[in-house]
């Protein structure tokens, strides 16, 4: 008699893990740590101004008064831009059991959720994007935090391939600390990570790690926190960072500001199916384009 096996048999319940893997990645650094400004118009504005330099002021008993020649305040503008994931699901596919999810437009509501706040990181510090004002078939884009920084506060260090130096850090806080700013934050990209890395092997320095009552041991290659002459800074990775780029910045200076919050949304039905659409009106704001720094790799 001929065994039955599992080769032959019908009607095998499918073995699929209720889970679906996803492992791209979500964190947005950069307008996680910013702040928020409400605006009411697709072109919105701001002033900026400056102390006269420093100068040698002593005067003679009775002297006579006379005014100085004033500056006027620097006037700043940016533009919003519209952000969307529109996306569509049959009601056949809405209605039917599925591993991982208990509805498939939810599923990819939450994806596009996720989507559209990676593309706004991008749009801020992935692009180097410049302004654009846009038209009735041209989208408007807004100047991205690098086209809001003082051409002034710019280092070209060299060719794409030159690596971040030390003396590149020190330089660009020194640039924004004579500026009169507080930079706080230096953002790097995953290969310029690994460069800062190894200040931490530079000679002189130390390391103390603790292991009270235990006997493991921990190898720490990495800088968190970088102390300078000027000041410290958290060192930031950022994997949406334009490569060639390393920004020093105060997250204080830079707000987002919204002309319309992000709103997920179903459209009219047209037929068997759900469209859902999530999208947004933002801009980005730097108070001060002297209050941050890049090091750039052209």
């Amino acid at each position: 008699m001929a065994t039955y096996t599992n080769y032959t048999a019908v009607g095998k319940k499918e073995s699929v893990a209720d889970v679906i893997s996803n492992i791209s990645p979500t964190d947005t650094p950069f307008i996680s740590g910013i702040g928020k400004d409400k605006i009411t118009q697709t072109l919105f504005q701001w002033q900026t101004d400056t102390l006269a330099a420093a100068r040698v002021n002593a005067n003679v008993e009775g002297y006579t008064a006379a005014s100085v020649t004033l500056a006027p305040t620097t006037m700043l503008s940016n533009v919003t831009q519209i952000l969307e994931k529109t996306f569509q699901v049959s009601d056949t596919l809405e209605a039917v059991s599925l591993y991982g999810r208990a509805k498939e437009a939810a599923y990819q509501a939450s994806k596009a959720s996720a989507e559209v706040k990676r593309d706004l990181e991008y749009a801020c510090v992935g692009t180097k994007q410049t302004q654009v004002t846009g038209s009735s078939s041209v989208a408007r884009q807004f100047a991205g935090a690098q086209a809001q920084i003082d051409a002034s506060m710019i280092t070209t260090t060299g060719s794409s391939t030159t690596p971040l130096s030390e003396a590149n850090v020190l330089s660009a806080l020194q640039a924004v600390y004579t500026q009169g700013g507080d930079p706080s934050v230096l953002m790097v990209t995953p290969a310029d990570s690994i460069v800062v890395a190894g200040f931490a092997a530079a000679a002189g320095r130390y390391r103390t790690i603790e292991n009270a009552g235990s006997k493991s041991k921990t190898v720490v290659n990495a800088v968190n926190l970088y102390v300078s002459p000027v000041g410290e800074v958290s060192v930031q990775l950022n994997r949406f960072l334009a490569a060639g780029d390393a920004i020093i910045y105060d997250p204080e200076m830079f707000q987002l500001a919204w002309l319309r919050p992000w709103t997920r949304e179903t459209l009219a039905k047209t037929g068997d199916s759900t469209t859902m659409r999530i999208v947004g009106e933002v801009s980005l704001k730097h108070k001060n384009p002297f209050a941050a720094a890049i090091i750039r790799r052209a």
